[in-house]
């Protein structure tokens, strides 16, 4: 699998985060934080995520881990149509992978992909 930064324009300036099979690199691995929820967060995540508006398609996944293998629930696009994420979009996911202990090199490539400009922001432009 790896995580391929396209999607519909949901949110967040550009498109959205998935977890997609990578046909070009069939070791591509995805850096992933693993929670332990209680059944009302579990059903909390999935309104948060979309699940009921088909925007996220909750899916079981065995991942590996430093333990092993176990087993996960996964959110992933239901719409896949591609595009840019924003770099705002990028610089969050890359902090939150450091913080979580992501390996340096993940982290640098997240902060390198392609993004796109969200411009300059509200107001006019000083020369």
């Amino acid at each position: 699998m790896a995580s391929d930064l396209r999607g519909g324009d949901i949110g967040w300036e550009g498109s959205l985060a998935t977890v997609t099979e990578d046909p070009d690199n069939p070791d591509a691995k995805v850096f992933i934080v693993l929670y332990d929820v209680t059944a009302e967060d579990e059903e909390n995540l999935d309104r948060w995520e979309g699940s009921e508006l088909g925007i996220h398609v909750k899916l079981r996944a065995r991942v590996e881990t430093a333990d092993g293998p176990v087993l996960a629930w996964l959110y992933v696009l239901d719409a896949y149509e591609g595009g840019l994420p924003s770099a705002r979009y990028l610089g969050v996911m890359a902090e939150a992978a450091e913080i979580a202990g992501a390996p340096a090199e993940y982290v640098q490539q997240l902060r390198l992909r392609e993004s796109r400009n969200v411009g300059p922001g509200p107001g006019p432009i000083e020369p």
